[in-house]
């Protein structure tokens, strides 16, 4: 089996700029939204994060038994992790079995636990790491707000609906997100059952989007192309919105027009039917 070395340093530096963007996108406002990044591989965190202590884990996750995570701090700002990553990471180990792990922290930290999203994070991690045989793995929860507010009106927390809405602005969106978005009801924030229909609707799509709440992206590249997947899909939900507020004064592109972007791209995409 092929062993991996990762560097601490730019993984840290990737995160800092995908909470420079999300803040951009006003995405993460005050302390909202958390990342992380889960790896397998050979790692010195005594390097960067000098502390060390053993924590229970929120939910046991076997599968990740010894794999490494870069996890944002509970109330830390995202845009501040850019220019002060060891007072708003953490760097955990996961311990045999699954139940604990090491918790490897800075003499700066600034949090006194791991993001209150975690067990999702966890639980994301376990199931497409194991169940695509993944080394890396990168998570990004944030709330921009042209998506967060269409999961407010109705007709948008039916997943067909929004995905044939949202679809219809740009042929970029149907190239990236041929699976579409997954639809999550509203659920507690940070509760069981949104963590368990989130790994649901991750399982089948890049971006689960969590009503009244905000969304979740995820990537086996960088946590980088997990912030590009929130930015095509608020772009989206942009146009979506313009067009809402406008009194809906055009249809978009058609379903013919996205059938024929998919037939030029090569994309076999699941969001609508291939004879219109």
């Amino acid at each position: 089996m092929k062993t991996y070395t990762f560097n601490i340093q730019p993984l840290l530096e990737m995160m800092g700029e995908a909470g420079k963007r999300l803040s951009e996108m006003n995405a993460c406002e005050g302390a909202a939204g958390n990342l992380s990044i889960c790896f397998r591989g050979e790692v010195s965190p005594q390097k960067v994060f000098s502390m060390v202590e053993e924590i229970s884990l929120p939910i046991p996750v076997p599968e990740l038994c010894g794999a490494n995570l870069l996890v944002s701090g509970s109330g830390q700002r995202l845009k501040d992790i850019m220019d002060h990553p060891l007072e708003t990471v953490g760097f955990l180990i996961v311990g045999e079995g699954g139940l604990t792990g090491k918790l490897f922290t800075s003499p700066q930290r600034m949090f006194q636990r791991l993001t209150s999203e975690f067990n999702s994070h966890l639980a994301v991690h376990a199931t497409l790491m194991n169940g695509k045989n993944l080394h890396f793995h990168a998570i990004v929860h944030a709330q921009p707000p042209y998506l967060t507010y269409l999961s407010h009106l109705p007709q948008y927390q039916e997943e067909s609906t929004l995905n044939q809405h949202l679809f219809r602005w740009q042929p970029e969106t149907i190239i990236q997100f041929p699976e579409g978005f997954g639809v999550l009801p509203f659920l507690v924030p940070g509760s069981e059952n949104l963590m368990r229909a989130n790994v649901e609707a991750l399982q089948h799509h890049k971006i689960a989007l969590w009503c009244k709440h905000g969304v979740m992206a995820c990537s086996d590249e960088s946590i980088l192309r997990a912030v590009d997947y929130i930015e095509y899909a608020e772009a989206a939900a942009k146009y979506e919105y313009m067009n809402l507020a406008l009194g809906s004064p055009t249809a978009g592109l058609t379903v013919d027009e996205l059938l024929q972007i998919c037939q030029a791209f090569h994309v076999h995409q699941t969001i609508f039917p291939q004879t219109s």
